[in-house]
C-alpha cells in the first residue's frame, strides 16, 4: 500500500445540495422489486446458469412475489435468447408478472433483443450506455454531444420496434450506466434526451435507474445525487425513479434505503446480494429491514431457509454464515451474557404482541426457522445459554444456583474438549452428573403413612454398594421424614419442583439443594440434587438420594465408608 494514497486517488467530491430533504424522511412503504437474479447475478457467474436452472431460480422468484424479473440480456448468448424464448412460448410467465430485458445502445442487438421477446403479454427493456467522463473518453471516444445522441438514437429505435409488435404492453427503461461518476447536470440532459423521444406520461411511466455501477463514495452522496435527479428531472411525474447499488465499498444496503429516502421507487438487486464484484444489492436483506420496522415488504420470505437452498444450488455460491436473517449463525448466541439476556426475553414475549427479544430484531419463526439454533453452547457460554436448552428441549428448568453449578460442570468439558456442544450433549451430560451418574445409593421403593399424631412417617429400601437395606422415618412431611432416616448430617437447604410436561403423564421434576457434615465445599458449602419421576414424592427421594451420592463422591474413599457403615448401621431403627 502507497505511504500516500492520494498520489493515486481522489475522494469523491460532494454534491451541492445544502437544503437536502431525504435526511428527515423514513421509508413508510416497500419499493417496487426488481429481480435481477436471472441477469446481473447470472452474468457474474462462474458458470451461468443453464435453462434448467434459470427456470428453476425463475419459479422462486415467483412464488417469492416478484412481479418484475430481469430474465435475461437476449443478445449476449444463444442460451440466453432461448431461455427468453421459452418462457414466452411455454406460456411459464404468470399475466401479473412482467418481464425485462437488458441491451446496450447499438442497432443490431436492440433489435435481437425485441426479436427475443416476440409474444410477451408485458415487458420492459432496459436502455444503457455509459456516461462518465472516463467512458467517454476512454472507451467510446465520445463527447457530450456524442454520447446523448448515441442514446437518443437507440430509443428511437425502440420506439419503432416496440410499435411492430403492438400485442406487448411495452414499457421502456434507460440507465446513464456508471451515473455515480458521471456529472449531474450532464446525467439529467440525457435522460432527459431519451424521455422526450419516448414521451413517458403519468398514465404510462418511463423508468429512469440510477444505477452505482461502481460504488465511488459514501451512501450519503449518492442519496444526494439521488434526490437531485428527483428534484431536476423535467418529466417527473412521468417517471419511475429506480435505483441499482453495487457493494463496492459495502455500502449497497444503506445506499438502496437512503436512495428511496432521495425520492427512488424502485429497487434492483438480487437475492443474497449475488452480482458482479462484489455483488448487487442484497433484496433479502433490504425486504426483512422493512419487516423489522412494522412494513410489509410485499415479498414472501415465510420459508427463507428454502430460497436459500434453492438460490445457492442454481448459482452454486455459498451463503456466509453471518448473512444477515438467513446465515447459519445469524440468529445464533455463544456468548453468556447474550444467552442470558435471550433465555429472559423469551420467558416474558407474550403471544401476538410487540416482539422484544434481546440479540433478536426479527422472531426466527417468521422466516420459517426454528428455535433450535438461537442459543448455541460453546467455551464463550454461560448459565444462561445451558439453562436456556435444557429448559425449551428438555422440560427442566433450573433453580439459579443449580445453573451456577452446573455451568462449572459443563466449562470443564469445554475447557477440555473445545468443541461445541449440542443441547443433547447438554442433556447427557445433566443425565451423567444429576440422574444416573456414579452411585454408591440408589433408589429401590418407599411407603409413606400418617402416623396417629398426624406427622408423617416413611420407609424406604435402598440399595448400598449391592445390599438392600431398609431406612425409616419420621417428619413433618415425607421429605423431612426422608432425610431423618438417613441420619447422615444432610440439611435441605431449598427445594423446588415443577411439571415437565403438560398433561396427565406429566413428569415431576424435583430439585433440592443440601449441605452435610462431610461433603466438600461445592458453592457457599451447599450441593444440588436432582430427580425425575412421574410421583412427586418419589422424584424428591430420587433428588436427594442425587445429592447425597454427589457430595459422597466429593470427599476421599474413607470418609465415604465411615458414612456407608453410619447409613447400614442404623438400618430398620426409626428415628425421630
Amino acid at each position: 500500500m502507497l505511504t500516500n494514497p492520494a498520489s493515486k486517488y481522489r475522494p469523491f467530491a460532494p454534491v451541492n445540495l445544502p437544503d437536502r430533504a431525504w435526511v428527515n424522511r423514513t421509508i413508510t412503504q416497500s419499493p417496487i422489486w426488481l429481480s435481477t437474479d436471472l441477469r446481473d447475478g447470472n452474468q457474474a457467474l462462474i458458470e451461468p446458469m443453464d435453462i434448467t436452472r434459470k427456470l428453476r431460480l425463475f419459479n422462486l422468484l415467483i412464488r417469492i412475489g416478484f412481479k418484475e424479473i430481469e430474465v435475461g440480456f437476449p443478445s449476449a448468448s444463444q442460451t440466453e435468447f432461448d431461455f427468453i424464448r421459452h418462457l414466452i412460448e411455454q406460456q411459464l410467465i404468470p399475466d401479473d408478472v412482467t418481464i425485462q430485458v437488458l441491451t446496450p445502445a447499438r442497432e443490431e442487438l436492440i433489435r435481437r433483443t425485441f426479436e427475443s421477446l416476440r409474444g410477451a403479454k408485458n415487458a420492459i427493456v432496459h436502455l444503457y450506455n455509459a456516461t462518465s467522463p472516463v467512458f467517454r473518453r476512454t472507451v467510446f471516444n465520445l463527447d457530450r454531444a456524442g454520447t446523448i445522441n448515441l442514446a437518443t438514437s437507440a430509443a428511437k429505435l425502440f420506439n419503432e420496434l416496440a410499435a411492430k409488435q403492438p400485442e406487448t404492453n411495452w414499457q421502456f427503461q434507460y440507465s446513464p450506466e456508471t451515473f455515480t461518476a458521471t456529472e449531474l447536470d450532464f446525467a439529467v440532459n440525457i435522460c432527459d434526451a431519451v424521455l422526450d423521444v419516448w414521451q413517458p406520461t403519468p398514465q404510462h411511466k418511463a423508468i429512469i435507474n440510477l444505477p452505482a455501477t461502481v460504488e465511488v463514495s459514501t451512501p450519503n452522496i449518492f442519496a444526494d445525487q439521488v434526490e437531485w435527479m428527483h428534484r431536476n428531472l423535467r418529466r417527473r411525474n412521468s417517471v419511475i425513479l429506480c435505483v441499482h447499488t453495487h457493494n463496492d465499498r459495502g455500502c449497497g444496503i444503506a445506499a438502496a434505503e437512503m436512495a428511496q429516502m432521495a425520492g427512488a421507487e424502485r429497487v434492483e438487486g438480487c437475492l443474497f446480494g449475488n452480482g458482479e464484484r462484489t455483488g448487487n444489492v442484497d433484496l433479502v436483506t433490504l425486504a426483512l429491514n422493512l419487516y423489522t420496522q412494522g412494513i410489509h415488504p410485499g415479498l414472501d420470505f415465510s420459508n427463507i431457509n428454502e430460497v436459500a437452498r434453492i438460490a445457492a444450488e442454481c448459482t452454486q455460491l455459498p451463503i456466509h454464515p453471518r448473512h444477515p436473517y438467513v446465515g447459519d449463525l445469524v440468529f445464533t448466541a455463544f456468548s453468556g451474557s447474550h444467552q442470558d439476556a435471550i433465555r429472559k426475553g423469551f420467558a416474558v414475549q407474550a403471544p401476538d404482541t410487540i416482539w422484544e427479544v434481546p440479540y433478536l430484531p426479527l422472531d426466527p419463526a417468521d422466516v420459517g426457522c426454528t428455535y433450535e439454533s438461537v442459543v448455541r453452547v460453546n467455551s464463550q457460554s454461560g448459565k444462561g445459554g445451558i439453562t436456556f436448552l435444557l429448559e425449551r428441549d428438555f422440560g427442566i428448568t433450573l433453580p439459579r444456583r443449580l445453573q451456577i453449578e452446573f455451568s462449572r460442570v459443563v466449562q470443564q468439558v469445554m475447557d477440555s474438549s473445545g468443541k461445541e456442544l449440542s443441547s443433547q450433549d447438554l442433556w447427557q451430560l445433566f443425565e451423567q452428573e444429576y440422574l444416573h451418574g456414579e452411585a454408591v445409593l440408589r433408589y429401590v421403593s418407599h411407603q409413606v403413612y400418617t402416623a396417629d399424631d398426624g406427622t408423617q412417617m416413611l420407609s424406604a429400601k435402598l440399595q448400598v454398594d449391592g445390599e438392600v437395606i431398609e431406612i425409616c422415618g419420621k417428619g413433618n412431611g415425607p421429605i423431612d421424614a426422608f432425610v431423618n432416616a438417613l441420619g447422615i448430617g444432610v440439611e435441605i437447604l431449598h427445594y423446588e419442583e415443577h411439571s415437565r410436561n403438560l398433561g396427565s403423564n406429566a413428569d415431576a421434576v424435583a430439585y433440592v439443594e443440601m449441605s452435610s457434615d462431610f461433603s466438600g465445599d461445592f458453592i457457599s458449602g451447599s450441593l444440588y440434587g436432582v430427580g425425575i419421576n412421574s410421583n412427586i414424592v418419589t422424584a424428591s427421594i430420587l433428588a436427594i438420594i442425587s445429592g447425597v451420592n454427589r457430595a459422597l463422591k466429593s470427599v476421599d474413599a474413607e470418609v465415604r465408608i465411615e458414612q456407608l457403615m453410619k447409613l447400614k448401621d442404623y438400618a430398620s431403627v426409626v428415628r425421630v
